[in-house]
């Protein structure tokens, strides 16, 4: 998940924050000062404890300032929610739209980018690989946006669970139909068009609306250098207890 992801959220809730950016690829020398491995970003910390997946970084925001929280309470709402997260990242709603990346676009001209993207991902991210699985993308794109128009939104609601304002559903479901129309060349418009498409670019316009008015009151952002990042939480408190990792982990995986 992008970035975005986060900072709509927190925009949308009124949480006051401090953002410290880091480059697109590696080296970061900040998260390598801080003795974090993880390779992706954003990252969180509250106090000294660091949280490095985006979808835990919600969950975290949810426990911890519960008032105001974006997330459904009843079960069969919840469910949605969660089947909406997994599906636009792992049901090949976000794979299918990196494919839809322009070819010209200059970051696949940075051999240090497109290198760090296929270490993480995967796969290749060359320009003629890309350009070769872009009409399979479009094809699975126009089914996912088609789903949105046709099911989800079908009926006129505003908001996916249908609610007074946009939902932590809606972050979940929005994120890479966003990315995508904000990224000139990616849709071809006589697929992709507003006449074909009407409901979800309604909710697009519905969304980015509710992220301005929100940061109107919204506490203003700080921006920290990587020195004072890095002092202010090394210098912190934990907030979480100490963890467990599960010994039964299909990944191995092991405290530590």
């Amino acid at each position: 998940m992008p970035r975005g992801y986060v900072v709509w959220y927190l925009t949308l809730r009124g949480i006051e924050y401090a953002q410290c950016m880091q480059p697109p690829a590696l080296p970061r020398e900040d998260i390598n000062a801080l003795g974090v491995k993880y390779r992706r970003i954003p990252m969180m910390s509250i106090g000294r404890d660091i949280y490095c997946d985006t979808r835990l970084i919600i969950q975290k925001l949810e426990e911890r300032f519960p008032s105001g929280a974006l997330g459904a309470s009843q079960a069969d709402k919840r469910a949605l929610e969660n089947l909406l997260e997994k599906w636009t990242i792992d049901g090949g709603v976000f794979v299918r739209a990196t494919q839809l990346i322009p070819p010209e676009m200059p970051l696949l001209n940075d051999s240090k980018w497109v290198n760090h993207r296929e270490d993480f991902m995967g796969r290749s991210w060359a320009k003629a690989d890309i350009t070769r699985a872009r009409p399979e993308a479009i094809a699975h794109m126009r089914d996912f946006f088609d789903l949105v128009e046709s099911t989800i939104l079908a009926d006129g609601r505003a908001w996916i669970l249908d609610t007074q304002g946009p939902s932590l559903a809606d972050i979940n479901a929005i994120w890479p139909f966003h990315w995508l129309v904000s990224m000139q060349g990616a849709l071809p418009q006589s697929l992709f068009g507003k006449e074909r498409f009407p409901k979800v670019y309604a909710w697009l316009d519905r969304f980015d609306k509710a992220v301005k008015d929100s940061k109107q009151s919204a506490p203003k952002v700080t921006t920290l250098k990587g020195a004072e990042a890095i002092q202010y939480i090394t210098q912190a408190e934990f907030i979480e207890p100490e963890g467990s990792v599960d010994a039964e982990d299909p990944l191995g995986l092991e405290k530590g």
